[in-house]
């Protein structure tokens, strides 16, 4: 058996090109369109804001550097489920699986489809009201309709093969990144904003409500940064992983951090602080106060097609989390099935776009997203902690700088911003705890299951 063949029905044939793609478009979505305003409602200060948005990239690097490592030393799929099942306990694993399966991608993936859907309406109207169905509901039932055929579509073309999912995904991310830097670029070129606004503030008090302020606004922006793992999730299809995998992780991480940085920029020079704050679509009103309100038709295409590429970047990466839990005994078999022709685990993108066509049918895009961030936050913890293992231990394939200080500063960081949400908004954080511990009995049915098969 050759390096190259994992041996799994799986082919190593991603290389660093589209892997980084990979983990910028699983990072570029609702969140860096959306949040800037709500963070400026509370901080109403954009240099501040601008502090966290750079401090919130720095730790997304440090926790890349770290699932560099882990990648490294276990090229497998599955990303914390591989991880956390190796370094610790398989219920670890088995419960971060869970976890992304209701929380890391089938929510994203309908709140993407459900963004997607919104943002397209806005620059086209007339999408809302086709005469298809009648009625004062027809424009709800419409946004709904299309969210579920672009989940549909993009289930369908991954399912077709990795390498032609991975051509649309270069594509779309290459597209999402021109659009942006475009936008920017355009916006202090010729747009009519003013860098003062980056003064026109209150000084901001940096006291206990001061600080938990910052910690919760944190809390947001890692959101908007969360998919710096996102190549670690396919590691089974990754050619020469010790050298791609950390590379990509880095790489992505960092150009996402930079774009991050440049569009809030762009929002602070296109808009006055009051002006922006508690705006949601805080991308529109930058578009309209800079060019005119005939850009923010523009800008919601744009938006869109941001929101198309995280949506694509998802499902080609959750299905690998529940193809190898299948594989290892504790999820349904029929999942860990590869298709002989496309060499791809396709009842697990199938089941994984289902899952997330119901949650568009049955939820709402705030619904979706209200208890994502403090869920994502757990088990990337658990997993960079594992760093500290794999060195005592003499197993990492490769020595990545940064270590112990990257590390330590990315779990002291996540774990601040899990106590500070959990005190600011218990009952969402308990929910979220909910969703984990029930995957508990799961774990042992599934155990119990294969034990009386064996």
């Amino acid at each position: 058996m050759t390096p190259e063949a994992p041996g799994n029905g799986l082919e190593r044939k991603l290389g660093l090109f589209p892997l980084t793609n990979i983990v910028i478009a699983n990072m570029i979505g609702a969140g860096i369109f959306t949040t800037s305003g709500l963070l400026m409602k509370d901080l109403h200060h954009p240099v501040v804001m601008l502090a966290l948005w750079l401090v919130g990239g720095l730790v997304a690097l440090c926790g890349a550097l770290s699932y560099g490592e882990l990648g490294a030393a276990f090229p497998h799929a599955g990303g914390e489920y591989a991880f956390l099942s190796r370094l610790y306990h398989p219920v670890l694993g088995f419960l971060s699986g869970w976890v992304s399966f209701f929380v890391g991608f089938s929510a994203p993936i309908a709140a993407s489809a459900i963004g997607f859907s919104e943002y397209l309406t806005r620059a086209f109207p007339g999408l809302l009201t086709p005469g298809l169905v009648g009625g004062p509901a027809e424009a709800a039932i419409m946004k709904k309709l299309y969210a579920i055929i672009i989940i549909a579509a993009f289930t369908f073309l991954h399912t077709r093969g990795l390498e032609a999912g991975a051509r649309v995904q270069n594509a779309l991310t290459g597209l999402k990144i021109l659009l942006i830097v475009g936008l920017v670029a355009a916006g202090f070129a010729v747009g009519r904003g003013s860098m003062s606004h980056l003064t026109a503030a209150a000084p901001f008090r940096f006291d206990f409500g001061g600080i938990k302020t910052l910690g919760l606004s944190l809390m947001w922006i890692m959101f908007a940064y969360s998919g710096w793992n996102a190549s670690a999730y396919v590691g089974s299809e990754v050619k020469e992983p010790s050298r791609n995998l950390p590379r990509s992780l880095l790489l992505g991480t960092g150009i996402v951090m930079l774009l991050y940085i440049a569009l809030n920029l762009f929002y602070i020079y296109a808009i006055p602080p009051a002006q922006m704050e508690g705006v949601i679509s805080v991308g529109g009103l930058a578009a309209g106060n800079l060019f005119g309100k005939s850009a923010e038709m523009v800008l919601s295409v744009l938006i869109s097609f941001a929101l198309f590429s995280s949506l694509s970047a998802y499902l080609i990466l959750g299905p690998r989390v529940y193809y190898s839990m299948a594989r290892d005994g504790i999820f349904f078999k029929s999942i860990a099935y590869v298709d002989p022709k496309s060499c791809v685990p396709t009842r697990s993108i199938v089941l994984q776009g289902g899952i997330a066509a119901i949650m568009v049918l049955f939820g709402t895009f705030e619904q979706l997203l209200t208890y994502m961030g403090f869920s994502l936050g757990i088990f990337p913890l658990l997993a960079v902690v594992g760093v500290f293992k794999l060195r005592r231990t003499g197993r990492s394939a490769v020595k990545l700088p940064g270590y112990p200080v990257a590390s330590a500063g990315y779990i002291l960081v996540g774990a601040t911003i899990l106590v500070l949400a959990f005190l600011e908004r218990p009952i969402e954080s308990l929910i979220a705890v909910a969703t984990a511990l029930a995957g508990i009995p799961v774990y042992f049915f599934f155990k119990r299951s294969a034990g009386k098969g064996s």
